[in-house]
C-alpha cells in the first residue's frame, strides 16, 4: 500500500456515487491534465523510454452500500457559468454514502499512478453539494505494480449526520495492477471490496417539527378542509413523541441494536467493484469489462416496532458492462434484484423488474378512535400488531415508498481523442426508500421528499478502442549504446540542446586559449 493519493483521487467512489442519481457521466475519467509547452514548436517535455504498451483501455466500476439524502432536490446547484444554475437539477441539503468501493482503469492518464486505482472508503458526504475530503480509506494505485492486495479496517470519520445513524465494523480490500510493458493486459486491473457489519440510519427526520402540537402550523390545502386539518393537529397531539420522530416510531437517538431507526441492516453486507480485460470471441484482442456486485441479506424498516417491515433480498443484483469497441457486440448485463416485503408474517408485495414500486401509508387515527398506544399506523397493521378494522377512521399524513431503480444505460461513440472506440455505461440501485408527505401534512415549505435512503447504488462504465484492446508492446528504436560506465542522457527537451552546447562551449574555450597564447608578451613600463 502506498500513501494516500492526492486530493484529486481522495474520493473517486464518493464522487461517482453521490452523482449517480443524474445518470452515468459520459466522458473519459478526468485525470491530471497534460502540460503544454510554452512554444508550440517546442519538443515534448519528455518521451517514453523502452517498450511501451499498445493497449488502450478505460473503465470504472463503483458501489455504495447505503446513501442517505436529506431533503432531496431542495438546494440549487451552483455553477461558475452564468445562467446555468437554473438549468441544473437541484441537490439534496445533505447526503452521505457508506461502504463505498471504486475500481478505475485509464490507459490515457498522464501520471503513471493514475493508470489503475482501487479504493475502499468508509464514507463520502456532501453538504449542499460541497464534498470535503474524508480520511480513513484504503487505496492502491499503479504504476508501480502491486503483486498483493491491501486489506484492513476502515474508520468512519465524524460527520454532521452522526446523530442520525450508527455504523458497524467496516472492512476493505483493494488491489490495483498495471504492467510497464503490457499496460492493462494483466489478470485484474482494479479490484475494490467493502463490507459492513451492520447499519442503522435516520432515528429522526430533522426537517420535521420537533414538537407534538402543530397548532397554527398545519395549513389546509385545496384538497384538505379546515375541519380535517384541525383533526390532524388534534390527533398528532396525542402521539408519544414529536413528528420528527414519527410520533414515537423513531428513537431520536442512536441505539446499539438498531431499533428506533427508519432503516436498519442487521446482517453483513458487502460491495465489490472490478475492472478487467476479457476475451473477445474470434479475436486476439480484449474487451474492457466493469462489474459491480452487492451482497445484502435483509433490510428492516422501523425495526423493533409491531409494524416492522422486513425486506428480504431474494435475488442479489449484479451490474456488468462490457465494451469491445463495437456497439454491436458491447453489452450490459444486469441481474435485477428481487425483494419481498413482509409485515406481520404477511407479504405486502414483491419488488422486481415488473413491479418496481410499493407504497406503504403512514396514517394517524382521527379523534374519537381508539388510539391503540398513541402511535401512527403503518401499512395494514395497528400499533398493537393487529389488522386495521374496517370501521377505523384514519388519515394518511405520509407514505413510505419502496422502489428498485430501473436500469439506466447510455452509449457514446468515441472519435479522435483519446482514441476511436465505443463507450457504454449503466447505473442501478438495489432499493430506494423515500418518506413522502401527503397533502394532509400541510406544513409550509415541505419538499416532495422528506428523506431518502438508497441501498446498493451501482455504476459501471467501459471504453474500448475499435477492434478491442491490443495486448503487446512497442519495439524501441535502435540507438547507439552509451559508453560503459556512463549513465544515459535523459530523453527530454534539454537533451536536444545539451550536447551541441557542450561541444560548442568546449571549442570556444580552446580557441580562446590558443589566441591568448599566440599574443606577444609586453612588459609594462613603470613611470617614476
Amino acid at each position: 500500500m502506498r500513501g494516500r493519493p492526492p486530493l484529486a483521487l481522495a474520493l473517486p467512489a464518493a464522487v461517482a456515487l453521490l452523482a449517480v442519481g443524474a445518470g452515468p457521466a459520459f466522458a473519459v475519467p478526468t485525470t491530471t491534465p497534460i502540460p503544454s509547452p510554452a512554444d508550440p514548436n517546442q519538443p515534448p517535455a519528455s518521451a517514453p523510454n523502452g517498450p511501451q504498451p499498445l493497449g488502450h483501455a478505460v473503465g470504472d466500476a463503483g458501489g455504495g452500500l447505503a446513501v442517505i439524502r436529506l431533503l432531496p432536490n431542495s438546494v440549487p446547484t451552483s455553477s461558475i457559468l452564468p445562467n446555468l444554475q437554473d438549468e441544473l437539477p437541484k441537490q439534496p441539503a445533505a447526503e452521505a454514502g457508506f461502504g463505498l468501493s471504486s475500481a478505475q482503469a485509464n490507459s490515457e492518464a498522464y501520471l503513471s499512478y493514475e493508470h489503475a486505482i482501487a479504493q475502499a472508503s468508509p464514507l463520502g458526504f456532501a453538504i449542499a453539494g460541497n464534498a470535503p475530503q474524508t480520511p480513513g480509506a484504503l487505496s492502491q494505485t499503479a504504476l508501480p505494480d502491486n503483486p498483493q492486495p491491501t486489506s484492513g479496517g476502515l474508520n468512519p470519520p465524524s460527520t454532521p449526520l452522526d446523530t442520525l445513524l450508527k455504523v458497524g465494523v467496516l472492512n476493505g480490500s483493494v488491489h490495483a495492477r498495471w504492467s510497464e510493458t503490457a499496460g492493462p493486459c494483466v489478470d485484474t486491473i482494479a479490484d475494490a471490496q467493502t463490507s459492513l457489519a451492520d447499519l442503522s440510519v435516520l432515528n429522526a427526520i430533522p426537517n420535521l417539527p420537533n414538537v407534538t402540537d402543530l397548532t397554527g402550523l398545519v395549513n389546509p390545502s385545496s384538497k384538505l378542509d379546515q375541519g380535517t386539518a384541525n383533526q390532524v393537529v388534534d390527533s398528532l397531539k396525542t402521539m408519544t413523541a414529536p413528528l420528527s420522530q414519527l410520533g414515537g416510531l423513531l428513537s431520536g437517538k442512536q441505539t446499539s441494536d438498531g431499533k428506533g431507526s427508519l432503516v436498519s441492516l442487521p446482517n453483513t453486507l458487502s460491495s465489490r467493484s472490478v475492472v478487467k480485460l476479457v476475451d473477445i470471441p474470434g479475436s486476439p484482442n480484449k474487451a474492457v469489462q466493469s462489474t459491480s456486485t452487492m451482497q445484502v441479506a435483509s433490510v428492516k424498516v422501523l425495526a423493533g416496532t409491531p409494524m416492522e417491515l422486513d425486506v428480504n433480498v431474494v435475488s442479489q443484483p449484479t451490474l456488468q458492462v462490457t465494451s469491445t469497441g463495437d456497439p454491436k457486440t458491447s453489452t450490459v448485463n444486469y441481474t435485477a434484484p428481487v425483494l419481498q416485503v413482509v409485515q406481520g408474517g404477511k407479504t405486502l408485495g414483491t419488488l422486481d423488474a415488473a413491479n418496481p414500486k410499493l407504497d406503504v401509508p403512514v396514517g394517524v387515527p382521527l379523534p374519537g378512535a381508539d388510539q391503540l398506544g398513541k402511535l401512527p399506523i403503518i401499512g395494514g397493521l395497528l400499533p398493537n400488531g393487529s389488522p386495521i378494522p374496517a370501521a377505523l377512521k384514519k388519515i394518511d399524513i405520509g407514505v413510505l415508498r419502496l422502489q428498485i431503480a430501473e436500469l439506466d444505460q447510455k452509449t457514446q461513440q468515441i472519435t479522435g481523442q483519446p482514441f476511436t472506440g465505443f463507450q457504454l455505461g449503466a447505473t442501478a440501485r438495489l432499493l430506494d426508500l423515500q418518506l413522502l408527505p401527503t397533502d394532509a401534512l400541510g406544513l409550509p415549505n415541505l419538499p416532495s421528499a422528506l428523506a431518502q435512503v438508497t441501498l446498493g447504488e451501482q455504476v459501471a462504465r467501459a471504453v474500448a478502442p475499435t477492434g478491442g484492446v491490443v495486448c503487446g508492446s512497442t519495439t524501441p528504436p535502435a540507438t547507439n549504446p552509451a559508453p560503459q560506465g556512463s549513465p544515459p542522457l535523459a530523453y527530454t527537451n534539454a537533451a536536444y540542446d545539451t550536447i551541441p552546447l557542450f561541444w560548442t562551449g568546449t571549442a570556444l574555450l580552446l580557441a580562446g586559449v590558443v589566441v591568448v597564447a599566440a599574443l606577444p608578451y609586453r612588459r609594462q613600463r613603470r613611470h617614476h
